[in-house]
């Protein structure tokens, strides 16, 4: 891992630095791809299958075999592993459940707040090295809760053209009906447009590759939601000497072997831990599986010398990181001053795996510092609020001729109209519908 002694804020900046995507170039790679399921629908995306995973296929939808065997095929121990996940993560979330607001802002005008569910979405589950069945719950279990009424599932095949079985088995505990055996942009471009097997949905949710995010993005333009952007995972530690060398070392680890573009980053006060947490990791990282991908991430990441843990806690500020994991005597009270932070792991005893699988809350979070003005993915990722107001007659007196004078000052005289017509009426002055209309009433 890369070093550095107590450097300047901007010192940090330049080395923390994440790799920057030309999405627009990306867009344009993605766009054949897009237009192509859009005019061809499930004929392009068999032949994307075929091209580019290696897959023929007579039909996307995952058999439904293969969906009433998944929980005998992943075994007992795993299947009880992801329900105790999914109970976890569904009562975090169930408690998300916002209140439906109503409030008389004046005599006679009552404003509404209702939170429906959005009703269309589909959720991209990646595939390659690791079947990332966590996700699938993260996605599912909240789209679940909030109700919407379509939810698709899009995950490419492996070589034989399957889903993993624990895919399918979270898939099931998520109510999600709908599961076809297609990734890339393709499956971006299937969910925006609809084909003739997949449902077009009105929102996105899900990570992927560079290629599924410039998707993603491109297909904002056409009215389809997504939710958020994202890059690289990372992690950012902050940790006093008297914390666990090999708990840090291990947290660093867990984050490295994500990707090969995954960062780390370590902040701690002591030189003697930063030195411990290095040694830690050289025993480590030679027992992973995932040892190759871990060494290149390592490249990408940081051990940060730091004053103190205010000075810490600035840099961590600075680099708004996805996760951060607090290993420090006073964590809890460090906890409450982060601002930008994706989810915050409080303690010795909080790693990020916990929060990547059962803990609870959302393992969906904003990389790439938007951790500055996105939030972590949650059950009103998967609502919309609509307002609603009813004003009665007796509130024309007061409120009309504030409406009144705003609009006339804006110009909008027929805005001002609407409102001195029913000012009138509700105060006996305007002639009956019988006896007919006075010019005057009508005049802008």
């Amino acid at each position: 891992m890369n070093k550095l002694n107590y450097p300047t804020l901007e010192a940090f900046r330049s080395a923390s630095s994440r790799p920057v995507l030309d999405m627009e170039s990306m867009a344009e790679r993605v766009r054949p791809i897009l237009e192509a399921v859009r005019s061809g629908g499930d004929e392009a995306c068999l032949e994307y299958t075929r091209q580019l995973d290696g897959v023929q296929l007579a039909e996307m939808a995952v058999p439904a075999e293969d969906r009433r065997l998944a929980e005998e095929r992943i075994g007992p121990e795993l299947a009880a592993a992801i329900r105790r996940a999914y109970d976890n993560i569904y009562r975090f979330h169930a408690a998300q459940k916002p209140e439906q607001l109503s409030v008389e802002t004046m005599e006679g005008v009552l404003c509404r707040q209702l939170w429906k569910a959005i009703e269309k979405v589909g959720l991209y589950i990646p595939g390659g090295s690791s079947p990332l069945f966590s996700t699938v719950l993260m996605l599912g279990i909240p789209a679940q809760i909030a109700g919407c009424r379509e939810t698709v599932l899009c995950s490419p095949p492996d070589r034989e053209g399957s889903l993993h079985p624990a895919i399918l088995y979270a898939a099931e505990l998520c109510g999600i009906g709908k599961i076809f055996r297609i990734g890339g942009a393709q499956a971006i471009a299937a969910m925006a447009y609809g084909t003739e097997s997949i449902p077009a949905v009105y929102k996105i949710f899900g990570p992927g590759n560079q290629w599924v995010m410039a998707a993603k993005q491109s297909v904002q333009r056409d009215g389809v939601a997504m939710d958020m952007p994202a890059g690289p995972s990372e992690v950012a530690v902050i940790a006093d000497g008297d914390a666990d060398a090999s708990f840090a070392a291990a947290d660093l680890l867990s984050q490295a072997e994500h990707g090969p573009d995954s960062q780390a980053v370590l902040f701690s006060d002591s030189e003697l831990f930063l030195e411990q947490v290095e040694r830690e990791i050289g025993q480590m990282l030679p027992q992973l599986p995932r040892k190759d991908i871990a060494e290149q991430a390592l490249g990408n990441s940081l051990l940060v010398l730091c004053r103190d843990l205010d000075e810490a806690l600035a840099f961590s500020e600075a680099y708004a990181p996805e996760h951060l994991i607090l290993q420090t005597k006073n964590a809890a009270e460090l906890a409450e001053r982060v601002q930008h932070a994706g989810s915050v792991f409080i303690g010795a005893w909080s790693p990020e795996s916990a929060g990547d699988y059962a803990s609870g809350t959302n393992h969906t979070l904003p990389t790439s510092a938007f951790a500055r003005n996105y939030s972590a993915l949650n059950l009103l990722s998967f609502m919309r609020s609509m307002t609603l107001q009813e004003i009665r007659p007796e509130a024309m007196g007061s409120l009309a001729p504030v409406v009144e004078s705003m609009a006339l000052a804006e110009g909008l005289h027929a805005h001002e109209l609407a409102m001195r017509l029913r000012r009138k009426k509700a105060a006996g002055t305007e002639a009956s519908a019988a006896g007919g209309r006075r010019e005057s009433d009508h005049v802008l």
